[in-house]
């Protein structure tokens, strides 16, 4: 029987497993499962107790390392005995995911993924132009009975994210969907969006209420319209 007890390190949640990893094993798909959904995307299982997996177990391990992947969340292994080792070399399951020596090796690449996450966010954000504007758009929250801010306004428009003027009703990392026209078509899009920016009232008071937006599971079409109608409008603005 696999034993799971979680503890954290920061924003991690490291699941000590102890036992049999087998056919009886679904506990770990289902605490993987929960850890996501309650906000905990970075997950490192410790394997240094497992007394044995058989290949029912590696097919547990692959469920809930993928129950992660798809809920945009990292998961990674530790402490491999070396009894376990040739059942994760045969399976092939040693090339899908990453294992650390340690414990201290495995936290700290939870860190570098961010930091080469954040480098890649702003190499994207560079690509794409931005369009100081006053566009009036519909913004409400994506889970039923929630938040809606009718006609607010984006302020500066690209084709990755948005700052939103006007609203007040949201916090980091809710998701949101917006509705807008783009001239000259008055082509309606709904795009789906993440809260990744709130201004501090005290501090940043010009930019309050508002909230810094990034586009999430955006079309390519959608995407390029976009694309198109920033360009469209800086085109009729004067260069510096």
């Amino acid at each position: 029987m696999l034993e799971i007890k979680a503890r954290q390190a920061g924003n991690i949640v490291i699941l000590d497993l102890s036992g049999r990893i087998d056919v009886d094993s679904a506990n770990l798909v289902e605490v993987a499962g929960q850890c996501v959904r309650d906000g905990y995307t970075d997950i490192l299982c410790n394997l240094e107790d497992v007394e044995a997996i058989d290949y029912m177990g590696v097919s547990v391990v692959i469920i809930a390392y993928k129950e992660v992947i798809n809920h945009r969340g990292r998961m990674k292994f530790v402490n491999i005995p070396a009894h376990l080792k040739g059942v994760f070399a045969i399976s092939g399951t040693d090339r899908a995911i990453e294992i650390y020596a340690n414990e201290d090796l495995a936290l700290n690449s939870f860190k570098e993924d961010k930091i080469i996450e954040n480098i890649k966010k702003m190499q994207l954000r560079r690509r794409f132009k931005r369009l100081p504007i006053d566009l009036k758009i519909e913004l409400k929250s994506k889970k039923e009975d929630s938040p809606v801010c009718l006609k607010v306004d984006i302020i500066n428009l690209s084709a990755v994210g948005a700052f939103i003027f006007g609203c007040a009703k949201f916090k980091l990392g809710d998701e949101v969907l917006l509705k807008m026209k783009l001239a000259p078509k008055n082509e309606e899009l709904e795009l789906e969006a993440v809260v990744v920016w709130v201004p501090d009232k005290e501090v940043q008071m010009h930019e309050y209420p508002g909230i810094g937006v990034e586009f999430r599971n955006i079309s390519t079409a959608n995407q390029q319209k976009l694309i198109e109608f920033i360009d469209r409008n800086l085109s009729f603005r004067p260069s510096d």
